[in-house]
C-alpha cells in the first residue's frame, strides 16, 4: 500500500485522464472518478474486462517458478544495469514485475520508484507484492498507460507489447526506454523441438531504428533445462495458449537484445 501512495501521483483517471490521489484505499480524482484499491495492494485501472490473451494465473505461476528459479538471471542483471541511476521506472508488461524487482533491488538503483503495468490481474495481484518500492497497476499498454505526461525517466519492456507514442508522452524529456527482445536464435532448440512461435531475425535492429538514438547489446547464455523448467518456460508465455503439457528435459541457449534508446 505504501508503494501505491509513493507512486499515485504518477497517475491520471483512465475515464477523464485528471489525475489521481490515494484516498484511504481508494484513487480519486477531481471529477469523482474513483478507483478501490484490492487487497493484494495493486489497483485497476484498466476500464473493462481483460483481453482473451491476457496471461492466465496458471500462465503467472509458471514464470514465478521460471524465473524465481533464477535461470533468466543475465537477463535481469543486464536489464538493472542499462536502467541503472533512473529514479521513476515504470515497466508495461510487466507480468510478476521480476524484472523491475530485481532492478530495484540493484547497486545504483537505491532510492528508485517502480511502477508495474500489465492487462493480467493475476499478474498484478504478485507484482503488487513484489517489492517494497514498487506498485502495480492493471492497464493496457495498447489502449493508453494511466500516466500522467513526463512523470517517468525510464520505461522498461520486457518481451511485452510496445507503444512508443506512449512511451515518449510519459518519459521527461531525455527519458531512457529500455526493451529487451528475443535474438534470432534465441530458444532455437526448444522452438524447432516443440514448434513453438517463430522470432524476426531483424527484430531488435528495426526496434533500434525506431528511437532517436539507440545502443544494442546481446546476451546470450546456455540454458540445460529439467522437465519443470521447459515446461514453464513454454507455459508462461504466449504458447501457452497453442499446446498444453509436460515439455521434456532440453538444452537450449536464450539470446536477447536489450535495446536502451531515447525518443525524440
Amino acid at each position: 500500500m505504501s508503494a501505491l501512495g509513493v507512486v499515485a501521483d504518477w497517475l491520471r483517471c483512465p475515464v477523464c485522464a485528471g489525475p489521481l490521489a490515494l484516498d484511504d484505499r481508494t484513487l480519486r480524482c477531481p471529477d469523482r472518478h474513483s478507483f478501490d484499491v484490492a487487497r493484494q495492494g495493486y489497483v485497476n485501472l484498466l476500464g473493462h474486462a481483460a483481453p482473451r490473451n491476457a496471461d492466465t494465473a496458471e500462465m503467472v505461476a509458471a514464470r514465478a517458478r521460471f524465473l524465481d528459479a533464477g535461470w533468466y538471471a543475465p537477463i535481469a542483471e543486464a536489464v538493472a544495469d542499462a536502467i541503472a541511476g533512473c529514479r521513476a521506472i515504470v515497466e508495461v508488461g510487466a507480468g510478476t514485475g521480476h524484472y523491475l524487482a530485481s532492478a530495484l533491488s540493484a547497486g545504483g538503483n537505491e532510492g528508485a520508484l517502480g511502477l508495474a503495468t500489465d492487462v493480467s490481474v493475476p499478474a498484478c495481484r504478485r507484482a503488487a507484492r513484489a517489492h517494497p518500492r514498487m506498485a502495480a497497476v492493471v492497464a493496457d499498454t495498447w489502449a493508453g498507460l494511466p500516466l500522467l505526461d513526463s512523470c517517468v525517466d525510464a520505461v522498461l519492456c520486457v518481451f511485452a507489447p510496445r507503444n512508443l507514442d506512449e512511451f515518449r508522452r510519459v518519459l521527461v524529456p531525455g527519458g531512457r526506454v529500455v526493451v529487451v527482445v528475443p535474438g534470432p536464435e534465441h530458444l532455437a532448440e526448444l522452438r524447432a523441438a516443440q514448434g513453438l512461435l517463430e522470432i524476426e531475425d531483424d527484430k531488435a535492429e528495426r526496434l533500434a531504428d525506431s528511437f532517436g538514438e539507440a545502443t544494442l547489446r546481446a546476451v546470450g547464455f546456455p540454458l540445460d533445462l529439467d522437465e519443470r523448467a521447459a515446461t514453464d518456460l513454454v507455459g508462461m508465455g504466449p504458447n501457452a495458449f497453442h499446446r498444453s503439457g509436460p515439455v521434456p528435459a532440453t538444452r537450449t541457449r536464450a539470446e536477447v537484445r536489450v535495446v536502451v534508446g531515447r525518443l525524440d
